[in-house]
């Protein structure tokens, strides 16, 4: 089969001018990684296809034991230093900071004229949509008249009470279980939509600690403003000090929240990088493992009980309750114990997949795209890398004057002409893979995404780093605010003997 090849590039004007709730560049001269050609488009689709170089053939038939047996994990190994939940978190980030629901796979893209949905900022308008004003569907209208405290539902059945005894909750949602959150995004499977749920519960609960603290005098208005800034604050927090260290190494993120950017710079308001959105941070991509245990069922010790499931299983009948992990529904035992994804202390965590150019194979048949669009999520990212005219790897790292990767960590892109200019997506999970062995990424997508979030943070006028640099958590212990103080603080974490 014939190739293009991926050196043929063009170089066309790109504005410098970056208006807020807008995408745009670091490097905006830099010329795209290749022309957009059939030959390359072919090129893409045999990399990212299933059974392709990035598929690791994961035997699907039985998700406990792609847990519970190393040997089924080969070609996913664990990550040692990143625990499972890391994922969900960074998919939580992401929809909080950008939203496209406009740009197509099938033409070429200018990012400039391309509306972000979301303000490019990490202050929760996904959880807390337009405000209780704007958005009242997202709160409870029996507690302050519905201008405080956001909305949560029980979920019913037996099932839904664990081994503890307490009672499991779920998203509110209409009478076609749409769930009524600030972004859709955060209802795609379950983990992250449990996890939407514990920042509500993170912030009904600090809403009361608020209304305590203050004591009376204040007006509704008045107690979600300080609500709503500290559960921001803390979120800010364990961004900065837990998320980001792991992902990135504690060393270059010390780097970047001290020196602040070398590369993201804006004017009046920060804007996002194609080059972060669109390549180096989708590369929670290759963290997703092929399955996970949600819970441990309703009965202690009898493993039956437990809800273990493939991520997503395209196989599988589309019923209430399907036996996998996408989100959009509502049944007894579609709820998360949060020991499986974060460190409680307690042994129970299970470990991330390592970064690197494998996505596990559930990945390759997503559900619900386009009609005539892929459906594997590596083709989908890298036809975005060459639709959005980010440039390739080995030019960003000249650009950011760091270690370009050698011919032979490449070498194996050779036959699809992709190996001098390689997909920026491609090239930070094998760059990940190369330098840092997997456990976080390296130089170049570490340092371009250290600097996209501390510098969001930094040009957020309200950000704890602009109104208050030196203040550390309320919550937690020790001045330390980590996901695990959240989810107790949140009261979503059930007592497992």
């Amino acid at each position: 089969m014939p190739h293009g090849h991926a050196s043929l590039g063009e170089t066309t004007p790109r504005s410098v001018f970056y208006a807020q709730g807008r995408f745009g560049r670091l490097f905006p001269t830099l010329p795209p990684f290749a022309a957009d050609t059939k030959l390359v488009r072919d090129a893409l689709a045999e990399l990212g296809a299933a059974g392709g170089p990035m598929d690791p053939g994961d035997d699907l038939s039985d998700p406990i034991t792609l847990i519970t047996d190393p040997a089924k994990s080969l070609d996913n190994p664990n990550n040692p230093t990143i625990r499972a939940g890391f994922t969900f978190l960074g998919q939580f980030l992401d929809h909080d900071m950008t939203f496209d629901p406009t740009s197509s796979l099938a033409r070429r893209q200018d990012p400039e004229a391309i509306r972000n949905f979301r303000i490019p900022a990490l202050d929760l308008d996904s959880l807390y949509g337009g405000g209780p004003v704007a958005s009242p569907q997202l709160y409870d209208r029996t507690v302050d008249g519905g201008q405080t405290a956001l909305l949560a539902e029980e979920i019913p059945g037996s099932g839904a009470v664990s081994i503890d005894g307490s009672t499991r909750m779920d998203l509110p949602r209409n009478s076609q279980l749409v769930a009524l959150v600030g972004d859709p995004r955060n209802d795609e499977n379950l983990v992250v939509s449990q996890l939407q749920l514990a920042f509500v519960r993170f912030h009904n609960r600090v809403l009361a600690d608020v209304k305590a603290d203050l004591g009376p005098g204040y007006t509704a208005k008045e107690l979600f403003a300080e609500a709503q800034r500290v559960v921001r604050w803390h979120y800010q927090w364990l961004i900065l000090h837990e998320f980001l260290p792991v992902t990135v190494g504690q060393t270059l993120a010390d780097d970047v929240l001290a020196n602040g950017p070398k590369h993201f710079k804006w004017r009046n308001d920060p804007f996002i990088p194609v080059e972060f959105s669109v390549a180096a941070y989708r590369f929670g991509h290759s963290q997703v493992r092929p399955s996970y245990r949600a819970n441990f069922g309703t009965s202690a010790g009898d493993p039956l009980q437990q809800f273990f499931a493939l991520f997503l299983d395209p196989g599988a009948a589309d019923p209430d309750d399907p036996p996998d992990l996408r989100g959009g529904r509502r049944a007894s035992r579609r709820f998360i114990d949060w020991q499986t994804f974060f460190d409680f202390g307690d042994g129970r965590v299970r470990p991330n997949k390592l970064i690197d150019t494998r996505l596990s194979s559930v990945l390759f048949h997503l559900l619900g795209q386009p009609e005539g669009e892929p459906i594997s999520l590596a083709t989908r990212n890298l036809l975005r890398n060459l639709t959005m005219e980010v440039p390739s790897g080995q030019r960003v790292a000249r650009a950011m004057q760091l270690p370009e990767l050698a011919a032979a960590d490449l070498q194996d892109l050779a036959p699809l002409h992709l190996d001098r200019r390689t997909p920026l997506w491609f090239y930070v999970l094998r760059e990940a893979e190369v330098a840092a062995d997997g456990e976080h990424l390296g130089p170049v997508g570490g340092r371009i995404v250290a600097e996209v979030i501390v510098g969001l943070i930094r040009g957020d006028r309200q950000s704890y780093l602009r109104q208050d640099p030196d203040w550390t958590p309320t919550y937690g212990s020790g001045g330390s605010f980590v996901m695990a103080d959240l989810l107790e603080a949140a009261g979503v974490v059930a007592a497992i003997p």
